[in-house]
């Protein structure tokens, strides 16, 4: 009898122990199915985000360091000593696996410090509802540099690019717009460029405003609006020059003395700037008329009859 006991205990036990061993092993299973099922919709779901605006430029590293390579050799020798391979590093750490609408100033800091240069006295030219007659005449004339002309400006123009949390960390497909979230890695970047560009400026600057537009010419909502017209230094700024430009055979919907234009003038004059407005600055016209030789806005004068 005692011996009979003792198996049935030792038997007992074995159940027992292999049943605990069972339920260790179970809860070990579910511990790490929940992790995998856990990383992997981590892993997952910014993927799923689909933005409004178009997603980063293929091939951007080879665009960035191209453009730069071009300006830094081609086009300003003089810069020659700018490392761009450390310019695009700075520009891909700035947003690479980063959540697109948290983007920060600090991020590009270090790729302004790198890509940043001088600008000649004189030279600085903003726009706003004008960029492609604006950037036609800077290319015909040298002595005006707008921002897509700096080397920054020139990098960035016309390229997009964002971060996804999640491999491979840059979304081609797909990127925030302004409206969906203001810290996206576009916005933060022009603002930041726009304003280290205001802020370089000085002697006399231009800006080429937009006369035709309806809503108004001045725009307080614009990056030169909001931006650059509040980083110029009265210090080292002399005058401003506003070219207020009408699209050939256009609306004229506003003059130099329309309501948005006198707002402007009053905000830089209160900033103690010296300001002139000219509606359709004639060499800029003589451009525009280059598309358009016949039309009766491009005739220096009309027969009298």
């Amino acid at each position: 009898m005692p011996y009979q006991q003792g198996s049935a205990r030792t038997r007992q036990r074995t159940v027992l122990l292999v049943g605990i061993a069972v339920l260790l092993a179970a809860l070990v299973l579910a511990v790490v199915l929940a992790s995998l099922l856990t990383h992997g919709k981590h892993e997952a779901s910014p993927k799923m985000l689909k933005w409004k605006d178009k997603g980063t430029t293929k091939n951007l590293q080879e665009v960035i360091l191209g453009r730069c390579y071009n300006y830094i050799t081609a086009q300003y020798p003089e810069l020659g000593d700018k490392d761009c391979l450390k310019i695009w590093e700075s520009l891909k750490d700035a947003f690479i696996y980063k959540n697109p609408c948290n983007i920060t100033s600090e991020d590009y800091q270090p790729l302004m410090e790198l890509a940043s240069h001088p600008i000649p006295c004189n030279k600085s030219l903003f726009w706003s509802k004008t960029g492609d007659l604006v950037h036609r005449y800077t290319k015909s004339n040298q002595n005006f540099l707008t921002l897509e002309d700096t080397l920054l400006g020139y990098m960035a123009d016309r390229v997009s690019w964002c971060g996804d949390p999640s491999a491979p960390g840059i979304n081609y497909e797909s990127c925030p717009k302004r409206s969906e979230c203001e810290s996206n890695p576009g916005s933060v970047f022009w603002k930041m460029a726009s304003k280290m560009f205001a802020e370089a400026a000085c002697g006399v600057v231009q800006v080429m405003l937009n006369g035709s537009v309806e809503a108004g010419a001045f725009r307080s909502s614009s990056i030169f609006g909001s931006i650059e017209v509040f980083n110029l230094n009265p210090d080292k700024v002399s005058e401003v020059h506003i070219w207020l430009m009408h699209d050939i055979g256009g609306p004229q919907s506003e003059s130099c003395s329309g309501h948005s234009i006198k707002r402007l003038i009053s905000i830089l004059e209160e900033r103690n700037f010296e300001v002139t407005c000219e509606d359709n600055y004639r060499p800029v016209q003589l451009l525009q008329c280059v598309h358009n030789p016949d039309h009766t806005d491009c005739r220096l004068c009309t027969n009298s009859t």
